[in-house]
């Protein structure tokens, strides 16, 4: 290892508070476990309340209620088992916006037809948890029996690079942010607040460098709690807090395994789902390189990954038997570690255990819906910001002298902007067919009405829907993108950073698994 490159580790070193083993008191590991947890309430709530919208269940809020409960209830409950059982980094697992597309096609083709007897939400709830368990299970066989790993050589610091960068700015438009009634003092209030603590107070003490976030958050959640209930905004103010909605909420909520009945599986919607699990599967190894490194671990081994993603694959089959709409790793709290150097595996599980008890609480759930969306937008551009960071930072391995390696690197950031922005001008997969002219195609080809037909239509619709799914995620485009080119354009293993990178991943033996830490050793005594 150089001595830039020594340095540079040695920075981040610095940087944490308590690194991925340490085990800070109970009280102060409750409070940062919900602190990492209130980083990605916005995105864990935004996908339930998205699919409900769709499927009609926002008619019957207590249904609602209890389906966003049940997210924190799965939420809680994988990310146990991931910091226990898999990959053992402090990644909060919650719902993925990657399989969110899929999920959307699959409400819109069900909710459209309608099915006899069962209410349409109910009808689309029960389709979508068949194709996620189905789909999982291949994401388990691929993580468990190393097809995932195997990435790990052809990934380099110009790969990773750019896939952080974009998990970053995937959200550069969210509409906490950039939507037109935006309520930029509530917006600006909570970021100043998360920057003044986590930037210019972080060393006059101790609460302000480790809880930033969740100081921030109340305050201004409380300012704008004031404002609404002294009536100086109102309910359609992007700020409103809406306290009497908490109250009625019912105190606790039912959640089980089925509790929607059993799953159906229709092929077309687990080939479209898988797609979405592909896109998941892209984003998580970002994520445990980016934990990695802005925890200051060194780059994660092939068994590790493997593990971290078969455990992502079980409990997307957990979430399924749910009824939720998946599991993944969630960027969010990454970019909590950055900005409060709090990297404990064992803070993260004290969150978890937290979540999921109070995801059976009907009261918590509604209190969490209140955060208004400019506080979430707030939380977001300091969380994101700091994840676009992470991923620039793994170009110190890299020489940037480079032409080779700045085209790849510029590529890749840009047709991971460009494409999905391309494809948000189609609301959905069966819109991206429309456009297409998928029936047209098929009908020209003169075997229309036939089981030909039928079948060349269903072929032709999962290649379009796989291609609409993953265009429509920066971080799965732009990967793919760095990792083609940086496997066949020529380039030395210095000038890729291969070399460097190699100075500090670790190795396999470095990772204890679950089998390794209990079934083998007890079988060795």
């Amino acid at each position: 290892m150089t001595g830039d490159e020594q340095a540079a580790d040695e920075s981040v070193g610095d940087a944490i508070e308590y690194g991925i083993d340490d085990q800070p008191p109970l009280g102060e590991s409750m409070v940062l476990g919900v602190q990492h947890y209130l980083t990605m309430v916005g995105a864990n709530i935004a996908v339930p309340l998205i699919l409900a919208n769709a499927m009609g269940m926002a008619e019957h809020p207590e249904v609602t209620a209890r389906f966003i409960g049940t997210f924190f209830v799965v939420s809680g409950i994988a990310t146990l088992a991931q910091t226990t059982f898999g990959n053992r980094y402090p990644i909060v697992q919650g719902a993925p916006f990657s399989m969110l597309a899929p999920a959307l096609a699959i409400v819109g083709v069900v909710t459209a037809g309608g099915v006899s007897g069962q209410p349409s939400w109910e009808a689309a709830l029960l389709q979508l948890q068949g194709a996620i368990i189905v789909a999982a299970i291949v994401e388990v066989a691929m993580g468990y029996f190393g097809l995932v790993g195997k990435l790990r050589r052809f990934l380099s610091p110009v790969v990773i690079a750019p896939t952080i960068a974009l998990i970053g700015l995937s959200l550069f438009n969210a509409s906490q942010i950039t939507t037109d009634e935006q309520s930029w003092l509530l917006l600006g209030l909570t970021l100043g607040l998360i920057l003044l603590f986590s930037q210019y107070l972080d060393v006059k003490h101790k609460a302000f460098r480790l809880y930033p976030v969740i100081l921030a958050l109340v305050i201004a959640w409380v300012a704008a709690a004031s404002l609404s209930v002294g009536g100086v905004i109102g309910d359609g103010h992007p700020g409103y807090v809406d306290l009497g909605a908490v109250a009625a909420t019912r105190p606790l909520l039912p959640i089980y395994p089925f509790q929607w009945g059993t799953p159906q599986i229709t092929t077309a919607f687990v080939i479209g789902m898988f797609a979405g699990v592909l896109a998941s599967i892209v984003e998580s190894i970002g994520d445990y390189y980016a934990v990695a490194n802005i925890s200051g671990a060194g780059a994660p081994s092939e068994k590790r990954i493997n593990h971290g993603i078969g455990m992502e694959g079980l409990m997307n089959i957990f979430s399924g038997m749910m009824g939720t709409a998946g599991s993944t790793s969630y960027s969010e709290n990454i970019g909590a570690i950055g900005l409060t150097g709090v990297a404990s595996r064992y803070v993260v599980q004290i969150g978890a255990v937290v979540m999921l008890f109070v995801g059976f609480i009907g009261y918590f759930g509604q209190l969490i819906a209140t955060i208004p969306d400019p506080i979430v937008g707030g939380l977001f551009i300091a969380m994101f910001g700091q994840i676009v960071a992470v991923g620039i930072s793994n170009l110190r391995h890299v020489d940037l002298d480079s032409s080779r390696n700045t085209f790849i690197i510029g590529f890749a950031l840009f047709v991971g902007l460009a494409i999905p922005a391309y494809m948000g001008n189609f609301e959905s997969p069966i819109a991206f067919r429309e456009a297409l002219g998928l029936e047209a195609m098929v009908g020209a080809t003169g075997l229309a009405n036939t089981a030909a037909a039928t079948a060349i239509e269903a072929a032709a619709q999962a290649v379009i829907d796989t291609i609409y799914i993953i265009g429509s995620t920066g971080m799965a485009i732009g990967g793919l993108a760095a990792l083609v080119l940086d496997n066949t354009v020529p380039g030395s293993r210095e000038e890729r950073g291969l070399a460097a990178w190699d100075r500090i991943s670790e190795d396999d033996s470095e990772f204890d698994s679950v089998w390794d830490r209990w079934i083998r050793t007890e079988a060795d005594d």
